[in-house]
């Protein structure tokens, strides 16, 4: 397999041989979904595991982010956060403080708490690995998931894509962009996107989740916003309607894609929230939104499942594409 997230279709075998026998595990592995759910009482216990391995500076920092917006998307507070830390041979001290310290940030940062974790210095690795494992909780009935969108809803899409994988591009190619004649001022904008207008969908997700009725909401990451909408209609059994002119591609997005070759719609998208809702919770919800600094936009509609996953693009109604491997992933093996 190419390198990236187990296709959808394996995974789902394989999740489809684990049998649930705790009855308190409301929400066990599902493809599509962002995290478990487990009764604790009048709160459900809402957890997730994502690691990160790409080569990066913020490596500590990221972990703490992806996993606290697997939560969010479910209507949860991130509350507490593991980590293991897996180094290669030789290296310094230094690095390992680094990442301790951006984890340390990151947790303060969203009012998490670290409560464990592991480390080690492992033979054969290339690169530091972080696997971050998020606790969070959320008051039981409030809870949001994946394959809870309708017919008739809207889709909205908060920022603009893809601010996480443009600005890994950035960072991980500035030569090559460089080589490729794009200018040296661009592209530190361009790595700046991680903060502004950075990839924690904390705010929105509380502020949809707290004004109006959202029927769905997700995390789009690997393998970028297609991939986050299908993952969508999948869970949800329903079709979709998209419009390629409505979803807002971030300039820089646009113009380092254009130059690397690269598609906007497969690209790590980490700092969007995908949600579904109603028409009427749609308009309501978008100038509090903005009202708050943050743009966003209805890209499509759910359609029933015999309508297929579309998007209109150039002109032509296509099959939403399929991204075997994220586009980030595709230029590190190119």
């Amino acid at each position: 397999m190419d390198i990236g997230k187990v296709p959808m279709e394996v995974l789902g075998r394989l999740l489809s041989k684990v049998k649930i026998k705790d009855k308190r595990v409301i929400l066990g592995p599902q493809t599509g979904e962002d995290a478990a759910l487990i009764n604790f009482g009048d709160k459900l216990l809402v957890a997730k595991t994502d690691p990160i391995t790409f080569a990066t500076d913020l490596i500590g920092w990221y972990a703490v982010q992806v996993n606290a917006n697997d939560l969010a998307v479910m209507g949860a507070t991130p509350k507490w956060f593991m980590a293991t830390i897996l180094l290669p041979e030789g290296s310094s001290e230094n690095l390992i403080e680094a990442i301790f310290d951006q984890i340390l940030k990151a947790c303060e940062d969203l009012n998490v708490t670290l409560v464990g974790g592991h480390s080690e210095i492992t033979y054969d690795l290339p690169r530091p690995i972080v696997v971050g494992a998020m606790m969070g909780e959320v008051k039981k009935g409030t809870q949001i998931l994946t394959s809870g969108a309708k017919t008739g809803d809207s889709i909205v899409l908060t920022k603009g894509i893809a601010i996480e994988g443009t600005s890994l591009l950035a960072r991980d190619a500035t030569e090559s962009l460089i080589n490729l004649g794009v200018n040296i001022d661009f592209i530190n904008q361009a790595k700046n996107l991680l903060f502004n207008p950075g990839i924690s969908v904390l705010k929105e997700a509380y502020l949809a989740s707290k004004n109006i009725a959202v029927h769905s909401m997700h995390d789009p990451t690997e393998g970028g916003l297609a991939t986050g909408l299908l993952e969508i209609s999948r869970s949800a059994k329903v079709g979709m309607f998209v419009e390629y002119d409505k979803i807002p591609i971030l300039p820089e997005c646009k113009f380092i894609c254009d130059t690397m070759k690269l598609d906007p719609l497969g690209l790590l998208a980490s700092g969007s929230l995908l949600f579904t809702t109603s028409q009427k919770d749609a308009d309501k919800i978008i100038p509090l939104l903005r009202a708050e600094g943050i743009t966003s936009s209805i890209i499509g509609q759910i359609k029933p499942p015999q309508n297929g996953t579309k998007i209109l693009r150039n002109g032509q109604l296509e099959n939403l594409p399929i991204f075997e491997r994220d586009e980030f992933a595709r230029f590190l093996s190119s």
